[in-house]
């Protein structure tokens, strides 16, 4: 039958300067299961070295390994892992526990490793820490616990997944003479029921409690002596061991305690993790709250285009705005609006001729906004009755003297728009009669002057003296496509005036295009935003680099009981990205209660929040924490567990 342990010309060698330093020298050693061996010999002989090897922690420079059979130099890191968790228990010299876990707590962290169900895991810790007579201090953590109670907390460990074979370094080192002789006495204990134990050890009375001393100098053995013949093995092999369990639960279970770790190094440095997090705080609420700004600023914008009349089409002379050649242009007249106005497309249609007159009224003088309008124009213009009353046909054609209001023309005369009615006000030379207050539905985009309508008729024979008109707005009926109506307007004024002299606008023109500016506007304001994100991601990224700096010895605990890399990349990346979470989810919060208190502040400010943009809030910061925690992650997992572990 093969022995436990079997090395082969092991040697181990690792740089310094240019060259190689050898530490180990052609080791051939046997040991057999049930043994209880000691590795004495001075600091630099080598035996550390050499028990990190037989622990998988360590590869040789050369020679073989073979466990149970198993060589284990052609192991992967994942099988060494898997050796580590099965068959191996660590007891180090100084405890090496991890300090935000209490003593129940580190001992099922390997069992966590190893797929075991939470239920089974802490029934079997509970038991092993009663047995070690800790059963009073299970919840306490290591700073809490006493030298020796620390050094049975870590012995319990190593048994935690049955401990075939424990491996204990300098396991006295650290305690008084009482607890090292009361350890020393419960790994006599454990070797009798079946466990191989390795004590690597300087101290001669240590290693003379072993039935093998295995004596080491500059890398090499020199002896190898037998204190007392081995024990017989066990009836029956150690304890605790169970099959490794890799199904959903136990990939779920290993999660959760990711996500626990996570939680707790963020509670640990609280202030640290803020900081972290405000970099995405300020990036995510940007982000929310310029979407929000935009969308209510062009549900605002588009609601001030409704109020200007739905659907509406304008006709003006020239080729477009800016023509200087359109004044001249007389072929747009009042019979053409009345052509349009009986196309079945068209709900209503009216002519308009602009000037501005000095208004006057006992004493008081303003300079007003003077519209010509047919009796259709306020159906087109979406305005509502207030007072008195509109024009009527028959006030047009009558050419009459008589004059409609918007409400800041009305204000600027009469102390309320009551006692306008049947008043006169006199535009430049021309007496005129109020008969009517008329106020649109919302107000139009922009500053507006005081407005005064009167019949066009009278205005061109009374005021302009012109025939022609200076714009015909026309409104859509509502089952109408607004292409087909535009399309058959230019036909019949083309056909009117024997050619195209005129150019066509509408709602729906004004409308894409401030659509279109505002996204824009919103999407280069948001990209700024984003460059927050980045900035906030890059911070998160060098956070946890520091991080992994400052938890390099619980890195090498870790793998030291069986983690595998992706364990450890696992537990570095849910940290990132809970950070970036909780940086999403505080600055959404701030964005929803920045933008509530602006609303009350401001009445004129509209943010519109929208569920899809807050959820690629937190999408975005959940991407952050993934790319950005990433590399951390990566580098915690390729740690040499040497190194790690003797890190300070």
């Amino acid at each position: 039958m093969a022995a436990l342990i079997e090395l082969r010309g092991i040697s181990r060698a690792f740089p310094a300067g240019d060259g190689m330093l050898t530490v180990l020298h052609d080791i051939d050693l046997t040991i057999e299961a049930g043994e209880m061996v000691a590795i004495i010999g001075t600091s630099g002989s080598g035996k550390s070295t050499l028990m990190n090897i037989l622990g998988c922690l360590d590869r040789p420079s050369g020679g073989s390994y073979l466990y149970a059979g198993q060589d284990v130099g052609a192991m992967d890191e994942e099988a060494r892992a898997r050796l580590r968790r099965r068959h191996f228990g660590f007891i180090f010299q100084r405890y090496q526990l991890l300090p935000d876990l209490d003593a129940l707590g580190n001992v099922e962290v390997p069992a966590i490793y190893a797929g075991q169900p939470r239920d089974t895991r802490r029934s079997r810790a509970r038991m092993l820490l009663d047995r070690l007579g800790l059963e009073s201090r299970t919840g306490h953590r290591p700073r809490a616990l006493s030298g020796g109670q620390q050094q049975r907390v870590s012995v319990a460990r190593a048994l935690m997944n049955g401990g075939e074979v424990i491996l204990a370094d300098e396991p006295t080192g650290a305690l008084d003479s009482r607890s090292g002789a009361e350890l020393l006495d419960l790994l006599q204990e454990l070797n009798a029921e079946g466990h191989t134990i390795v004590i690597v050890t300087h101290d001669r009375e240590v290693a003379s409690r072993a039935g093998r001393v295995i004596e080491m100098r500059d890398g090499r053995i020199i002896s190898d002596q037998c204190n007392a013949p081995a024990p017989a093995p066990a009836a029956a092999p150690p304890q605790g061991r169970r099959p490794e369990a890799d199904s959903l639960a136990a990939r779920s279970s290993r999660l959760a305690e990711a996500f626990g770790m996570a939680v707790r190094a963020l509670n640990a440095h609280r202030l640290r993790s803020f900081l972290t997090m405000l970099g995405i705080i300020i990036g995510i609420a940007s982000v929310v709250s310029v979407v929000a700004l935009g969308t209510g600023s062009k549900e605002r914008v588009l609601e001030n285009i409704a109020s200007l009349g739905t659907n509406t089409i304008s006709v003006r002379p020239g080729s477009g705005f800016g023509d200087r050649r359109a004044r001249a242009i007389d072929t747009l007249v009042a019979a053409d609006a009345e052509a349009l106005s009986a196309e079945p497309y068209a709900a209503s249609a009216s002519p308009e001729i602009q000037t501005s007159a000095n208004v006057t009224w006992r004493g008081t003088s303003a300079s007003i906004s003077v519209r010509g309008v047919g009796t259709e124009y306020f159906d087109v213009g979406g305005f509502t009755l207030q007072q008195g009353q509109l024009f009527t046909p028959e006030a047009l054609a009558a050419r009459r003297q008589v004059a409609v209001l918007d409400p800041d023309a009305a204000a600027a005369f009469f102390p309320d728009a009551a006692s306008a009615l049947g008043q006169v006000l006199t535009v430049g030379r021309v007496p005129v009669e109020v008969i009517g207050v008329a106020a649109q539905s919302a107000p139009a985009p922009g500053p507006q002057s005081p407005r005064m309508f009167l019949p066009y008729t009278t205005i061109a024979m009374r005021i302009t003296g012109q025939s022609q008109v200076d714009s015909i707005s026309v409104r859509v009926r509502d089952d109408a496509d607004m292409a087909e109506a535009e399309a058959a307007i230019e036909a019949l004024l083309t056909e009117r005036h024997g050619k195209k002299d005129f150019f066509l606008t509408n709602s729906d023109t004004i409308r894409s295009s401030i659509t279109s500016t505002t996204q824009t506007l919103t999407v280069l304001i948001s990209s700024i935003a984003v460059i927050s994100l980045i900035v906030g991601g890059i911070g998160v990224m060098n956070i946890m680099l520091v991080s992994v700096t400052e938890r390099t010895r619980e890195i090498g605990v870790r793998i030291a009981v069986g983690a595998r890399r992706s364990d450890i990349v696992a537990q570095f990346l849910t940290e990132a990205v809970l950070v970036c979470l909780l940086g999403g989810l505080l600055g959404v919060m701030l964005a929803l209660g920045g933008g509530a208190v602006l609303g009350q502040m401001q009445d004129n400010l509209r943010l519109v929040y929208s569920a899809p943009t807050i959820v690629l809030a937190f999408l975005s910061s959940t991407l952050i924490g993934i790319v950005f925690g990433f590399l951390p992650a990566r580098a915690a997992a390729r740690l040499d567990p040497v190194e790690a572990l003797s890190r300070e």
